[in-house]
This record gives structure tokens, C-alpha cells and sequence, in this order.
């Protein structure tokens, strides 16, 4: 059996990592896997036997003015999409599974016409976001925004990803995704988390069967690990919390995080992993920064290293830092935003009211009261 993934990238980031963990699956089981991405020019070095590339970093960026210009995400890339089919027509395959198909790289309009022309073939889409259900974004939670129900207009999020800076064509992209993601006969959605599949039941893909299959990670590399990491930050007789994120944004809880530095006493002491050098320059001498990474082994040492675990994402479906940080003997607290508390098995880990930091400090000192020694192993209150 031969098997397409489609995916913004191939190996990197946690879409692509659940890409590469797919295809290993399929290949293991004697099937051909193919990972067709167009983000990123970068691939993981053990995904390299999967990767082919739709178009180039040219064809990206000039889909990403498209977008900035005409609110027409997902309607660019023409050239390279007809590229792709033509290739794709010739690896004919069996399975052509979804994935993150938004990030300036491929034309929906292209690509649905040619898998509608294969009504043979078994399509699955995995959604990560709400994207494929909306006018414009990725997620409406940080506006309240409900309009994706009924037909979107006058989008609150044309300013958010994928931005546009002029217009808003968030009714006619609305009504063009309805249509091009319809009648599609053999087609199945998953989504990572309950909450993605309630909003998808209440959208206009609601026909079509979904199924909650959760995000996993590599719990090979994802597990605790010994490192000299306190020695080398000088952080041996601190409660460290960890914050880790591949972009940190206002809407990843970046500002949540130097708030709450400011508010803790010399006990504690902040890591943020995935900070650029600009967020280091500005953020509270209590935070030490620390660039992104895509070593996963050095992350677990990170992880393994942290008395806690902190996710103050506004934004989120289900996040698989928490997976990573509990398999690494880490608990975990997490704003109630989204899928996350989908994503909590240890006992210790907390669920917090989204943006209330009070709560979170309070768990932190209880903790730190009953522990006057800062050690692996502990667990919150």
C-alpha cells in the first residue's frame, strides 16, 4: 500500500514529528510513506527517506503576501500545487492522510479538486486547529468568536494568523472551504482532543465521522533524564518552573510568564525554552531564556531538570509539551484553554482557570512550603 502525508513540515515541530511517527508506523508494517510538506526547507535528519518538498521558500513567501494582501490563505501556491499533483498523480497512492494544510505552501482549491477526482481513495485529516472550519484563523478562543457556526464576517482575528493587513475576506474564503471540503465520499477527520471535536460537530464539517485519536510522543527520548543543567544555569537550590514553546506569543502566554516572574519571590527561578534573543533582552532578570531547539534530548534534560511544568497558553487544542513534560517525571500546571486538560495523567498535574495567575502562584507556594528542599521527585499540592 502506498501512503501521502501532507503536512506544513516534515519532521520538525510536534506536527511534524506526529507526521514522522505515522509514517514509521506504516513503514514498519511494509508500506510505502511518502510526507509531502512545504514549510521549512529544514527536515529532521531521520525523516529524510520520507521528505518531498512542495515548492520552495520563493513559492512560501510569495503565498504569505498573498495572504497579507487579499485575506486569501490557502489560495495561493498555485504552481507549485499543480507541481505536486502532477507528481503526486504518478505516486498514485492509496491513503492520502492530512494534515496541517494551512502555512503558505499549498492551494486547497488544487488540491481538493484533484482528491475529489479520486473518489477511490481513503483521505483522512488529522485537524491540529480550527482553521479548516473558519473564514480565517486557527483559533477564535482568545476573541470569543462564534461566527465560524453560521458563515464568518467582519473577522476579530484578520490581524492574527494568517494575517492580513488590509482586507478581510473571511465570508468568501468561509463559503469556499464549505463548498471545497464537502461531499468528499470516503473521507474520515481525526481530531487530537474532545474539545477540537466538539467545535468540528458544530461546524460545517460536522458530515463527516471524527474520531478522537490522541497526540503520542517519543517516550524513548521523552523520559527522565540526568543532566548537569542546574550546575551550568547555577540554579542547584532553586524551585525551577519551565515554560517551553516553539514561538512564544502573547497568545503562548509569553507576557503571563514575565508577569508572573515579577511576582515570585529568589525561590523560584524561571526557564523559558524557545525565546528569541529580543524576548531575552526584555524579559525579567528573573527568567533565564533559552532559544529554540529542535534536540529532543536535549528538551527532555529540560523537562527532567524542572520541578514543574507551567503551559499559560490562551490559544491551544491539545498540547503535546504537557505529554512531554509529565513523561519526563515532570507535573504539569496548565490554563483550562482548549484540549489541555485532555492532556494531564499524572495526579500531581493541575488544571488553572485560563489567565489566573493568582491561582497558579498559590499552588506553587503551597508546594514550596511543604518542601523546604528543593529535589526530583516532587509533586504539587
Amino acid at each position: 500500500m502506498k501512503v501521502l502525508l501532507i503536512n506544513e513540515t516534515c519532521g520538525i515541530g510536534s506536527h511534524g514529528r506526529i507526521c514522522k511517527e505515522i509514517a514509521d508506523t506504516y513503514k514498519a508494517d511494509g508500506h510505502k510513506v511518502v510526507i509531502a510538506f512545504g514549510r521549512n526547507g529544514k527536515i529532521a535528519q531521520d525523516c529524510e527517506k520520507y521528505a518531498f518538498r512542495i515548492g520552495n521558500d520563493v513559492d512560501v513567501y510569495i503565498h504569505a503576501l498573498y495572504t497579507r494582501i487579499l485575506d486569501r490563505h490557502g489560495f495561493g501556491s498555485k504552481n507549485a500545487t499543480k507541481r505536486f499533483i502532477k507528481w503526486a498523480e504518478n505516486y498514485n497512492p492509496d491513503v492520502i492522510w492530512l494534515h496541517n494544510i494551512h502555512g503558505y505552501y499549498i492551494n486547497i482549491e488544487l488540491l481538493f479538486g484533484w482528491i475529489k477526482h479520486h473518489p477511490e481513495k481513503e483521505i483522512r485529516w488529522t485537524l491540529h486547529d480550527c482553521w479548516a472550519f473558519t473564514g480565517h484563523c486557527g483559533h477564535f478562543l482568545v476573541s470569543d468568536c462564534k461566527k465560524w457556526k453560521k458563515g464568518c464576517y467582519e473577522c476579530p482575528e484578520k490581524h492574527q494568523y494568517p494575517k492580513s493587513l488590509f482586507l478581510d475576506n473571511s465570508q468568501q474564503n468561509y463559503k469556499r472551504k464549505r463548498v471545497l471540503f464537502g461531499n468528499i465520499e470516503k473521507m474520515n477527520l481525526i481530531t487530537p482532543s474532545e474539545w477540537l471535536r466538539d467545535q468540528v460537530k458544530q461546524s460545517f464539517l460536522q458530515e463527516y465521522p471524527i474520531e478522537v485519536m490522541r497526540n503520542k510522543i517519543d517516550t524513548k527520548t521523552f523520559k527522565f533524564t540526568e543532566s548537569d543543567l542546574r550546575d551550568k544555569l547555577d540554579i542547584r537550590n532553586k524551585y525551577v518552573i519551565l515554560g517551553v514553546a516553539s514561538k512564544w506569543t502573547c497568545r503562548k502566554g509569553v507576557n503571563d510568564f514575565f508577569k508572573l516572574a515579577t511576582l515570585l519571590d529568589h525561590r523560584f527561578k524561571i526557564i523559558m525554552v524557545g525565546l528569541t534573543q529580543s524576548q531575552m533582552k526584555r524579559s525579567p532578570k528573573e527568567i533565564i531564556g533559552i532559544q529554540h531547539t529542535e534536540d529532543a534530548k536535549q528538551l527532555a534534560q529540560f523537562y527532567s531538570m524542572a520541578d514543574v511544568f507551567i503551559n499559560l497558553t490562551y490559544e491551544e487544542n491539545y498540547p503535546t509539551v504537557n505529554l512531554e513534560a509529565e513523561a519526563c517525571g515532570t507535573p504539569v500546571i496548565t490554563y483550562d484553554t482548549g484540549g489541555c486538560k485532555e492532556t494531564l495523567m499524572r495526579k500531581e498535574s493541575k488544571v488553572v482557570e485560563t489567565g489566573k495567575l493568582s491561582e497558579i502562584i498559590r499552588l506553587l507556594e503551597n508546594k514550596y512550603s511543604e518542601n523546604n528542599e528543593i529535589r526530583r521527585g516532587t509533586t504539587l499540592e
